[in-house]
């Protein structure tokens, strides 16, 4: 990366806003920003840091692209699903054209408690691009356990809330983080049961409710790494459609099992085969953890006597069997497509993929 004055041009407008200049663009083209997810706020989140010039942006997802992603999801288009990318490197691709002068990673994974403080170490700050708890949870402990600033955004049908948490040792190491705060667990303390929350599946959600929210989250990013402005005290809750908002306060809470007894009961989770269904997709992701990467041409070659289309190409292996349809990506995980539930899901991974 070229950090010469010729280079800086290209953030001229910003630059030339008083309470940022020149010294908070260096700040951020020397920056690490690592995104937890793709879809409509992992991309809105990666893109305005990519404009804005962080110097490396990390995409991490474990997603493809699907057709009712493109009301809201601002990075892919009908290429992509014609050629069977994955979110993270349709985004990383698309973000690259978009600024050469900083560095984008596309990870095609899925975030575990085997891999999440690897995916974290080196940021400086880290966004939740997710659409899960379980994911939230886990890069709560992560970010504790690491001393790192996230960035919560959600957004269901039309409103969200955002809130930014700094860790203890997290402001001795960035100019912007000046306060400690309370933690998702002091926010939410435990995930909630399901169907306990509503879902896009049965809430819907609008692309401005995503934008809205997410040029907050990347606001705070960005004021967390240049070390200007004031961060958002709170939790944040926005409703565009009925024009409503409001700021809660976010203190630590009095025998928080995570900030306070510093228990990390889902970065410590037991390892091996996992399951998850997935928002509204009559799918179900199944992961064994800890294992070696997949073989796509071997497995290719295993599924031609049973599958029907078997089609592979660098990130994934597509194939239709008894009915359901199989996505499989190298880090062991298959999303199956035709069932939710999840038992089902883990045994047809293990007749077919082995595991």
């Amino acid at each position: 990366m070229n950090n010469t004055n010729d280079n800086l041009a290209r953030y001229h407008r910003q630059i030339i806003f008083s309470p940022f200049g020149e010294a908070g663009q260096r700040r951020l083209l020397a920056a690490t920003a690592v995104i937890v997810g793709c879809g409509a706020t992992g991309t809105a989140l990666s893109n305005l840091l990519v404009r804005a010039g962080v110097g490396r942006v990390r995409i991490v997802d474990r997603d493809y692209i699907e057709l009712n992603n493109l009301q809201r999801q601002i990075l892919f288009d009908e290429d992509d699903i014609a050629a069977n990318l994955p979110k993270a490197e349709a985004a990383a691709r698309k973000l690259r054209r978009i600024n050469q002068a900083v560095t984008v990673e596309g990870l095609v994974m899925d975030v575990n408690p085997g891999n999440v403080l690897g995916l974290l170490q080196d940021a400086d700050v880290v966004l939740d691009g997710t659409d899960n708890f379980s994911t939230r949870f886990l890069l709560n402990d992560a970010c504790l356990y690491l001393a790192k600033p996230w960035v919560y955004t959600g957004v269901i049908a039309a409103y969200g809330m955002t809130a930014t948490f700094i860790p203890d040792g997290a402001a001795e190491k960035l100019p912007g983080a000046r306060a400690t705060t309370g933690c998702l667990r002091c926010m939410i303390e435990e995930v909630p049961a399901p169907g306990a929350t509503p879902t896009c599946d049965t809430a819907g959600i609008i692309g401005p409710a995503a934008a809205l929210l997410t040029a907050v989250s990347a606001a705070e990013a960005i004021k967390l790494l240049s070390g200007g402005g004031t961060l958002n005290a709170g939790i944040l809750h926005m409703d565009l459609w009925a024009h409503d908002y409001e700021q809660f306060a976010l203190q630590r809470r009095a025998g928080c099992p995570a900030c306070g007894a510093r228990r990390f009961e889902f970065l410590n989770a037991q390892m091996g085969t996992t399951s998850a269904a997935l928002c509204g997709r009559n799918a179900v992701q199944v992961s064994v953890v800890g294992s070696r990467p997949l073989d796509l041409a071997a497995l290719a070659e295993q599924l031609t006597p049973v599958a029907e289309g078997v089609m592979r190409n660098a990130y994934l292996l597509r194939a239709q069997i008894g009915g359901y349809e199989f996505t499989v990506f190298p880090d062991n995980r298959a999303i199956i497509k035709g069932t939710d539930d999840e038992e089902l899901a883990k045994t047809l991974y293990a007749r077919y993929i082995g595991g």
